[in-house]
């Protein structure tokens, strides 16, 4: 399947990097397709040798104004014109979205995959990876919006939350019928 991952290209310490690379390893092994911002740097980076190392597949999609920090010698490589044309590529590509720790490009991306599921433009599996506790704020914000009106569906139907990779594979595969 195609796995697209949203994730931070900063450097981040071995706390975020260890289940990252964790999760790597298991979609490459799985002959799976990595499907992400196409950078070569941060956290990105760290995804896609791990996909690499195992065997899978990087198809990258970068965006004009970062194409000069776009990973070299992939399978397939896009560059967008600019982010919401980069947002739609990578989800059009996409059989699955994993959003990792990351920042506000994170945050916007993970949003508008779970406003398209809310509305019924589309069903794929969406799994947010909480390393850390990091989406724990996310999490109870989520609740709310459920508990008080603001979600038409529930919860549970637009996004897991698991806590370690080999969880977030494994909702994938039964999701997709993979396993």
């Amino acid at each position: 399947m195609n796995i697209c991952v949203f994730l931070s290209a900063a450097d981040l310490d071995a706390r975020y990097t260890g289940p990252a690379r964790d999760f790597a390893r298991l979609l490459g092994k799985g002959g799976h397709t990595l499907v992400w911002g196409g950078s070569d740097t941060g956290l990105m980076k760290v995804v896609a040798d791990g996909v690499h190392e195992a065997g899978g597949r990087l198809c990258g999609v970068s965006v004009e104004f970062l194409a000069a920090k776009a990973r070299t010698g992939v399978d397939e490589m896009v560059v967008a014109k600019d982010l919401a044309e980069r947002k739609r590529l990578l989800l059009e590509k996409a059989d699955a979205v994993v959003v990792m720790v990351g920042g506000t490009g994170t945050l916007d991306e993970a949003t508008d995959i779970l406003e398209l599921k809310k509305h019924g433009h589309t069903e794929k599996p969406v799994v947010l990876l909480n390393t850390e506790g990091f989406y724990d704020g996310l999490k109870e914000q989520f609740r709310r919006m459920e508990d008080e009106g603001f979600l038409p569906r529930p919860l549970t139907d637009l996004v897991f939350f698991a806590e370690e990779p080999v969880g977030a594979m494994a909702y994938l595969e039964e999701s997709l019928g993979t396993e």
